[in-house]
């Protein structure tokens, strides 16, 4: 059962975020809403030192976990390919610095409508490639779906972290209709035109723009958390049944949990978190292993 605070959180978005995804007019005006900074808040600059670089014209910021890290972990932001980072995504990316020792880097890719899901994907498979340490990927919703597009598209990535990853632009998996009136946030009729602006033409199906559809026998140890309230979660099953024996697979359902659960504050997001430094440390270990 759902903590009394994942129950309160879901209220509050219901009521703040869910108009924004209600209809196909909520979508285009959050399509075309401004985007806001997306530097680390102070306290994280504070804790960590923070330097940024840039490729094709994109910020990649790097989380300095200590001078010696062993590794490096790609984190990719969520927000429906249209929203900024914010401070929940800073605070999970500084956690898991703190906590793996690891370095982090943040690359801000362009978001919809002014950007597209190629230009994405090319941006980060590029930061992805450059890394001369074994590297993790990891990344939430939207950003989730892309780190799964990066692990498809570079070999030897350490392992992967997917937080209720959106996998399908298309979302016309008939399990989707059970769960969307129990979502308190996320609804396709807003989700809709920004599929299409991030897809730019492509079929919503494309494996380039929405990873359900691409090679998954190459992958490597996969973890992924999502929650029951959640509409990623019917992909997010049909992802787990697609995956071939030879990917190892730590997947959880949180019960009564809301969509990124381990960005909210509630209890169950503290128990996400374990989790998924406990994966990034052993998957990253065992890199170092086998080299």
């Amino acid at each position: 059962m759902a903590s009394w605070q994942m129950r309160g959180v879901a209220a509050f978005t219901r009521l703040a975020y869910r108009r924004r995804f209600t209809s196909e007019d909520a979508g285009r005006r959050a399509l075309l809403r401004p985007k806001g900074r997306s530097g680390p808040p102070r306290p994280v600059r504070q804790r960590f030192p923070v330097t940024v670089s840039r490729r094709h014209r994109c910020e990649v910021y790097e989380v300095t976990a200590r001078p010696d890290a062993p590794a490096v972990i790609v984190y990719l932001h969520g927000g429906a390919y249209t929203s900024e980072i914010v401070s929940q995504h800073w605070s999970l990316i500084a956690h898991l610095a703190a906590e793996t020792g690891c370095d982090v880097l943040v690359p801000i890719y362009g978001l919809a409508p002014a950007h597209h899901g190629l230009q994405a994907l090319e941006f980060v498979t590029e930061v992805v490639a450059a890394q001369d340490r074994p590297c993790y990927l990891a990344g939430d919703s939207a950003g989730g779906g892309l780190a799964l597009l990066a692990a498809q598209a570079v070999p030897g990535v350490a392992g992967l972290t997917v937080l209720a990853p959106w996998l399908d632009l298309a979302m016309d998996n008939p399990g989707i209709e059970a769960i969307e009136p129990y979502d308190p946030w996320l609804a396709r009729p807003g989700l809709r035109p920004i599929a299409d602006a991030w897809a730019n033409g492509l079929d919503l199906k494309d494996p380039r723009i929405s990873p359900l559809h691409g090679d998954l026998s190459a992958l490597p140890p996969l973890q992924i958390l999502v929650g029951t309230r959640d509409i990623t979660l019917a992909d997010c099953r049909t992802l787990r049944d697609r995956l071939p024996a030879t990917v190892p697979l730590t997947y959880h359902e949180e019960p009564g949990a809301l969509h990124v659960y381990p960005l909210l504050p509630v209890p169950e997001a503290r128990t996400g978190r374990r989790m998924i430094v406990t994966h990034a440390r052993a998957s990253i270990a065992a890199t170092g292993r086998s080299h």
